[in-house]
């Protein structure tokens, strides 16, 4: 981390959580040059071929994005790929606006780089983000619309078809959240009935849509081997894009925090990264070869990075991360995967995904 990274981290954190990450968007919006710096520290190399993805019709410059939940309202997207990011994700985004939990709601544990949140889908509705997203169209850059339903909603998989309708023309590509735990019911979403009929109205959805974006499934990492099963037959069946593994996690075991472990809410951060990972390479393993994934959790290093890839991951995506190591992160990571490059002769980052999978699948869920 970079004295100037280090500087804002110790100011940042005089805040509370909630505040120290509405200050950073404040910033990023109001275009203060931690992008620059961010860029010039990390010495990104930003036209490096072997770092390109192709997938699902789109041509990522890096396998690097930026995880839903920090850009709620698609403030700041752009400011975000000026970061180093490959692609960036908004939201979750419900139809109407919602305050979210009752506050305080987020919770650092230092001694873990970790983050418990129970916000509960807070954000200022569609309309708001449509028309943040319509004033950028035609902007160069991939950005996603993760897209959820209210809290108090008749019909959650409405909620759904409603986000698929409005944000189809604006997103690169759509990710359907029903894994936050932060949702009262949310997550039974996940279970194969409920499944079936929420990917058969949201694909439907799409077919209706005057834009067709790839749509993606974030899933929970606290499924066990039936439930991904099924989750990988659904996909499968009803024609997803891909799959995004995953969001944060029940779990608490293993944390060296004094303080603040007891919260209720989701944990994200360098604690996730096993139980994520060994979840990614198993619906790798599940869907094959030719299923987009993105594997999310614990990534705070372009090693972490890497091994993602290996366990299965086409792209990666991170938040916690740059919690702890500050805005220049992203860009460290993708310098540091092309170095990886570099050092050991390979012409594509592609080259590397899968080759750890195995060893994935042998660590118990």
């Amino acid at each position: 981390m970079s004295v100037l990274d280090r500087i804002g981290q110790k100011l940042l954190f005089s805040f509370d959580p909630e505040t120290a990450h509405g200050l950073s968007i404040a910033a990023l919006r109001c275009g203060l040059p931690v992008g620059a710096t961010a860029l010039r520290d990390a010495r990104l190399p930003t036209r490096d071929a072997r770092l390109k993805v192709s997938l699902c019709g789109l041509e990522f410059p890096n396998p690097l994005g930026m995880a839903a939940g920090y850009d709620k309202n698609a403030e700041v997207p752009d400011a975000l790929l000026g970061l180093g990011f490959g692609f960036a994700e908004v939201g979750t985004i419900t139809p109407l606006p919602q305050s979210g939990n009752p506050k305080p709601r987020i919770f650092r544990l230092i001694a873990d780089e970790a983050v418990i949140n129970r916000l509960g889908f807070n954000n200022e509705g569609h309309a708001a983000a449509e028309k943040r997203l319509a004033a950028r169209k035609g902007r160069p850059g991939i950005v996603g619309v993760n897209i959820g339903a209210n809290k108090d909603s008749a019909d959650r998989i409405a909620d759904y078809e409603r986000g698929v309708a409005r944000f189809a023309p604006y997103a690169s590509y759509l990710t359907v959240n029903i894994s936050s735990p932060n949702t009262p019911g949310l997550r039974n979403m996940q279970a194969r009935e409920q499944l079936g009929e929420l990917l058969s109205r949201v694909m439907a959805a799409r077919a209706a849509a005057a834009a067709q974006p790839p749509v993606f499934l974030k899933i929970a990492p606290d499924l066990v081997e039936v439930e991904l099963e099924d989750i990988a037959a659904e996909v499968a069946e009803k024609g997803i894009d891909g799959i995004i593994v995953s969001n944060t996690t029940l779990a608490r075991s293993g944390l060296r925090s004094k303080i603040g472990t007891g919260e209720a809410g989701g944990l994200s951060g360098k604690p996730l990264f096993e139980r994520s990972t060994a979840v990614l390479a198993r619906m790798r393993k599940l869907l094959g070869p030719k299923m987009a994934i993105i594997g999310v959790g614990g990534v705070d290093s372009a090693e972490a990075a890497l091994e993602k890839i290996r366990a299965g991951a086409d792209l990666v995506q991170l938040y916690t991360g740059m919690i702890y190591a500050g805005p220049a992160l992203p860009g460290r990571i993708v310098a540091g995967i092309a170095q990886f490059l570099n050092r050991e002769n390979l012409s594509s980052i592609q080259e590397l995904r899968d080759s750890h999978v195995d060893q994935w699948l042998a660590k118990p869920l």
